[in-house]
């Protein structure tokens, strides 16, 4: 296979926004230039996707508001599913509703158990404009309904109640806290 083929192979490692940045916490700007820029995105989406060992990535997660994410995830019964979506708009959001361990690279080292549909609908277009249809099931179904909440300025800690809410946010600022001691 040419290496040109596989996502993120020109892309660059960005720096990953984390929890807290306001640019995670509003709704992102549909894209409107289906051009060359938007291919070095998303490239730059998958090069720090595979760096930091995700299955997905929206583009706000890398400091860039617009609505587009990447994905390599395997569903339930481990079919692979690699591709990106530009402008995505959830469709369908149903069946079952399942509470699974769910994580963040943005969060990074933390998880919850968050509650979310099996089955998940997504529409879209692709980097050159065609319309695009992605459905997806079990961890698959998560990882859309994940990625098009980022879009819409929401992380997973969002959906997340009770106590394991309060737990969730006692851990990112013990994490916070390690960051700014290891960077000082």
């Amino acid at each position: 296979m040419r290496h040109s083929l596989i996502p993120g192979t020109r892309g660059r490692v960005r720096p990953m926004t984390l929890f807290g940045d306001p640019v995670l916490h509003s709704p992102c700007a549909d894209v409107t230039d289906f051009g060359p820029e938007l291919a070095s995105l998303i490239e730059d989406l998958f090069a720090t996707m595979y760096a930091a060992q995700g299955v997905g990535l929206a583009a706000n997660q890398i400091g860039e508001s617009l609505r587009v994410f990447v994905y390599d995830c395997p569903d339930d019964e481990d079919v692979r599913h690699l591709g990106h979506v530009v402008n995505p708009r959830l469709v369908e959001a149903d069946g079952v509703v399942l509470r699974g361990p769910e994580g963040c690279l943005s969060l990074p080292g933390l998880e919850a158990g968050t509650e979310r549909y099996d089955h998940a609908v997504v529409e879209g277009f692709t980097a050159t404009g065609d319309p695009v249809r992605v459905h997806g099931t079990g961890f698959f179904a998560r990882c859309l309904q994940h990625e098009c909440d980022h879009l819409e300025g929401s992380v997973y800690a969002d959906r997340v109640t009770g106590w394991r809410h309060r737990r969730l946010l006692r851990q990112v600022g013990r994490a916070s806290w390690r960051r700014g001691s290891a960077d000082t």
